[in-house]
C-alpha cells in the first residue's frame, strides 16, 4: 500500500460523519476524530452537549459547564468501539478531569485526552507483478486538553479550552517522506447559562439552561509538507437550550435541543471537464476567512434532541435523534442510554441505532462510560 492510499486510508477510518459514501458537496476535515462524540451519555442523547446539565465529561462540549458541577471534582474515561462491524480493534478513549479552584467555587480547572486507535494495517506493495509485504503499522490520533472556567455572574459562566492535536495517519511508517505525522494547535471558547428554578407547568418547579461554543479554531494539519494540501481542523460552532421539570425532590425530567455548524469551506466550483460537469476543489484560505466561507454552505447545519429522565441522581434514562442533510454525510440515527450511580461512582452506557440508508461505522455500538465524583458537594447541589 503506498504512502498516498494509506493518507486516504486514515481519513476514511477517522470519518466522524460515520458514512461510507458522500457527495462532491461533502465537508472534510483533518483529525475528524475530533467531531466523534466521546462519552456514553451525550452518547445516550442524540450526541450532544452544550446546553446539558454539568457532568465529568463537560470538557469536549463545553468546559463553561463545570462551575455549576454538583460535585468540587471528578474522574471519569469512556470507551467507544468503531467500524465494529468490520474490525475489533479500531476504537476511541477519551479521559477526563475537572476540579474548582478556591473556597468560593466560581472557577474550575480541567483537562481531558482523546485517543483514537485505528488498528493494525498490514502494508504490501505490487511492483513488477510481484506483492511484497512491507510490515504494519498502526496509525492514530490524540488530542490534550486544558481548560479554565469562570463563573462571570451567578447565572452565567464562560470557558477557554487550549487543545494540541496530533494526527498520525501513517503509523510512523514512511519510506519515502511524503508522508509525516501532523501537529496543531486549538482553541474553544465557550459560554453556559442556568436560570434559578421559578415555577412551571402545575406546582412544579422549572430551570432553562442554555449553552454555546465554538470549537477547534487553529492552524490547518499539515501531513505532507504541501502549502496546498494542508487540512482544515474540524471547527465547530455549537448552541443548544434544555429544559429541567423538577417533578419533586427526587424526579426530574429533561428536555434540551442542539444546533451544530462546521464552520469550514465546503468544495467550490473551481472548473469544468470537457462535458461541462463542474469540477469541484477545496479553498485554500486562512482559518478566518474558511470560517465566512463555511457560512455559503446552509446544509452543514446538524441537529438533535433529547430527553432524559433522572431519578435521585442515582437512575437515568436517556434518547435522542440526530440529523443531517444528505449532502454532508446523511447521519440519521437514534440512540438510546442509561444511567447508574452508586455513592460516588457512575456507570453510563449508550447505544446508536442508525436510521439512514447510508451505513454508520457506530451502528448498533455499545459506548462504556465510567466516572468517579471526587470530594464533597458543591453550593451548586442545592439547586439540583
Amino acid at each position: 500500500m503506498n504512502l498516498t492510499k494509506k493518507l486516504f486510508l486514515g481519513l476514511g477510518l477517522g470519518m466522524s460523519i460515520a458514512a461510507y459514501s458522500q457527495s462532491d458537496y461533502t465537508v472534510l476535515t483533518g483529525a475528524p476524530f475530533l467531531r466523534i462524540s466521546p462519552d456514553a451519555r451525550a452518547g445516550g442523547m442524540g450526541d450532544q452537549g452544550v446546553a446539558t446539565s454539568t457532568d465529568v465529561f463537560s470538557q469536549f462540549w463545553n468546559a463553561a459547564k463545570y462551575p455549576f458541577a454538583k460535585n468540587t471534582s471528578g474522574v471519569g474515561v469512556n470507551y467507544t468501539p468503531y467500524m465494529s462491524k468490520l474490525t475489533n480493534d479500531v476504537f476511541l478513549l477519551y479521559g477526563s478531569f475537572y476540579t474548582f479552584l478556591g473556597d468560593d467555587e466560581r472557577s474550575t480547572l480541567s483537562a481531558s485526552i482523546y485517543y483514537f486507535n485505528m488498528g493494525e494495517v498490514n502494508l504490501s506493495q505490487y511492483v513488477g507483478g510481484v506483492v511484497s509485504d512491507m510490515g504494519t503499522t498502526k496509525p492514530n490520533e490524540f488530542s490534550l486538553d486544558v481548560a479554565y472556567g469562570l463563573k462571570l455572574t451567578d447565572n452565567y459562566s464562560m470557558a477557554v479550552t487550549g487543545r494540541f492535536i496530533r494526527s498520525d495517519l501513517g503509523g510512523s511508517f514512511n519510506s519515502d517522506n511524503t508522508l509525516k505525522p501532523a501537529n496543531t494547535f486549538a482553541v474553544d471558547v465557550s459560554g453556559y447559562f442556568r436560570s434559578p428554578k421559578h415555577q412551571s407547568i402545575g406546582d412544579y418547579e422549572g430551570r432553562v439552561n442554555a449553552g454555546w461554543a465554538v470549537q477547534n479554531l487553529g492552524p490547518r494539519l499539515d501531513y505532507t509538507g504541501d502549502e496546498n494540501s494542508r487540512s482544515y481542523l474540524p471547527t465547530m460552532a455549537r448552541l443548544g437550550v434544555g429544559y429541567d421539570l423538577f417533578i419533586d425532590d427526587l424526579n426530574r425530567f429533561s428536555i434540551s435541543g442542539e444546533a451544530s455548524k462546521l464552520l469550514v469551506p465546503g468544495p467550490e466550483v473551481s472548473d469544468h471537464d470537457a462535458n461541462g460537469k463542474p469540477i469541484y476543489t477545496i479553498p485554500n484560505v486562512g482559518v478566518m476567512e474558511g470560517i465566512g466561507k463555511s457560512f455559503g454552505n446552509k446544509k452543514s447545519i446538524m441537529f438533535s434532541g433529547a430527553a432524559e429522565y433522572s431519578y435521585d441522581d442515582a437512575f437515568a434514562i436517556r434518547a435522542g435523534y440526530f440529523t443531517e442533510s444528505p449532502e454532508q454525510g446523511a447521519r440519521q440515527y437514534a440512540t438510546v442510554g442509561v444511567g447508574l450511580k452508586y455513592q460516588s461512582f457512575g456507570l453510563d452506557l449508550s447505544y446508536l441505532i442508525n436510521m439512514s440508508k447510508v451505513n454508520s461505522a457506530l451502528d448498533n455500538t455499545l459506548r462504556f462510560g465510567l466516572t468517579w465524583n471526587i470530594g464533597g458537594e458543591t453550593y451548586n447541589s442545592q439547586d439540583y
